[in-house]
């Protein structure tokens, strides 16, 4: 395959890459500070693909002598970097998501004790207010009953 033919492959991935991205964007399915990142990727592989005495002088620069083959380094760096950008994210998430099941269990407790001293303080009505064991809180039947 000639330089030719790879670097119009490369300039025709890299705007499928971008156009992709702004597709995705526009029908909201891709949250625009992660796009950020994926816009970045597209245009600066666009650069690299389009502008061949860039890549031709970043390849000598790094030591690469194919200058195609320092297209797909740069784009693999870039693909590593959006990957630990987005293990950070899933990171964070997780620990935001443990903390908040930690708040839940700490709030079903409290409504759980309030049950308990609720129905000790008025035994008659006890099993119209009871609470529920299951995280679901009360029952429809139950709620409305708890109304009257």
């Amino acid at each position: 395959m000639s330089d030719v033919t790879q670097r119009v492959i490369a300039i025709a991935v890299s705007c499928g890459l971008l156009g992709l991205i702004l597709e995705l964007v526009r029908r909201k399915h891709l949250q625009e500070r992660y796009a950020l990142l994926w816009l970045l990727t597209s245009i600066m592989l666009l650069l690299l693909a389009a502008w061949k005495g860039l890549l031709t002088r970043l390849s000598s620069l790094v030591g690469i002598h194919y200058p195609p083959s320092a297209l797909f380094a740069v784009a693999l760096g870039l693909e590593l970097a959006l990957l630990l950008h987005f293990s950070l994210a899933v990171s964070r998430l997780s620990d935001n998501n443990k903390v908040l099941t930690q708040h839940l269990a700490l709030l079903e407790q409290q409504v759980r004790r309030q049950g308990e001293q609720l129905s000790a303080l008025s035994p008659t009505d006890s099993e119209d207010v009871a609470p529920e064991h299951h995280s679901g809180g009360l029952a429809p039947t139950e709620a409305s009953e708890a109304q009257r």
